[in-house]
């Protein structure tokens, strides 16, 4: 059974020393600077992100990089497995077929979806430090037979044409720099007729560019979770129909959670008894403590600063669903054409 992580685990791990501190301020360049250029540097900007960030999601939020609609009573874990379920039941995937996990993470969806539907799951990131762990949690999960990864970038995929049976994404294509294009990219490797679904990141019908209040949540959540900017909801659905798709349903589902769990929930609690480390509380201990171990020269310079930009983001995305101009959870289902 794998230990729990320690905050020690954070700073040990995912980069050398004294790199850290070089990888902030590079991905700290790229928002400093405009869109173009994000867009332009997209994969150096995720993969300085995830390298960053990767042991602190571990830490506080286990193995799936997600939020879920959550209904009364519904554990947190519970919440994230019956979101991917779903998933995988829309694109009808079952044992034999063939999916691709989009924007996959270290796996934990991946190897949900696998054990639930029986597929064969392949993820694509280009991270080469998530995917090194997601070898390991393959392996211990006895599941290297169904789930592998593929190092690419996910817009340009080094496979055929009409290689996959079906195509999932979990709050993943937000980090593309051309939402249409990546579509287009998937379009191709697509089996026809089959299914695409997903869950993105967008702004909703409540987001209005002129108001400064609402510019600063939209900007918080970009610098706070690597992407180069937030699409809206419709701009989404076009994207997906200017790639070939035909679209069966279109929807947020960040309302369908129970009233007293909202989606952002796990970040604005004080103090739960399970999953603490993601809550207010929990983060600022987390804070408290990173800045402890680099003072002492335990932690490498700049993992402080990682910790903050992670705080920050929180914060943003909470202050994203309580005001309702932002959503983490869009589903669109597509498919295409037979």
């Amino acid at each position: 059974m794998q230990s729990a992580p320690r905050l020690t685990d954070l700073v040990q791990t995912s980069l050398d020393h004294d790199k850290v501190k070089s990888v902030v301020d590079e991905y700290n360049g790229f928002h400093d600077g405009d869109l173009d250029g994000r867009k332009s540097h997209y994969t150096q900007m995720v993969n300085d992100y995830y390298d960053l960030v990767t042991d602190f999601y571990e830490f506080g939020w286990g193995e799936s990089f997600h939020f879920a609609p959550r209904h009364r009573n519904e554990s947190f874990a519970a919440s994230l497995a019956r979101h991917e379920h779903y998933l995988a039941a829309r694109i009808g995937l079952r044992p034999g077929m063939r999916a691709l996990d989009v924007g996959c993470g270290v796996g934990g969806p991946m190897r949900e979806i696998s054990r639930f539907s029986g597929a064969d799951v392949v993820g694509v990131n280009n991270n080469a430090y998530q995917i090194s762990r997601g070898n390991k949690k393959n392996e211990r999960a006895g599941l290297s037979h169904r789930c592998s990864f593929l190092k690419a970038d996910f817009m340009h995929l080094p496979v055929p044409a009409n290689s996959f049976d079906a195509v999932y994404a979990i709050e993943a294509t937000c980090h593309a720099p051309d939402k249409t294009a990546l579509f287009t990219e998937l379009f191709r490797v697509m089996k026809p007729g089959a299914h695409f679904a997903g869950y993105e990141w967008c702004l909703t019908d409540r987001y209005v560019a002129s108001n400064l209040e609402h510019r600063a949540i939209k900007k918080g959540i970009e610098v706070g979770d690597g992407l180069p900017d937030l699409w809206h909801t419709h701009a989404v659905d076009k994207s997906l129909v200017d790639a070939g798709f035909e679209l069966i349903e279109a929807r947020d589902t960040a309302g369908e959670s129970d009233a007293e769990t909202p989606w952002y929930l796990p970040l604005s609690a004080g103090w739960t008894l399970s999953g603490w480390k993601h809550t207010s509380v929990g983060r600022l201990a987390t804070n408290y403590g990173v800045r402890l171990l680099e003072t002492i020269r335990v932690a490498p310079k700049g993992s402080h600063a990682v910790s903050t930009l992670l705080n920050n983001a929180a914060t943003a995305l909470v202050a994203g669903g309580t005001t309702g101009v932002f959503t983490p959870m869009y589903f669109f289902h597509v498919k295409k054409p037979a």
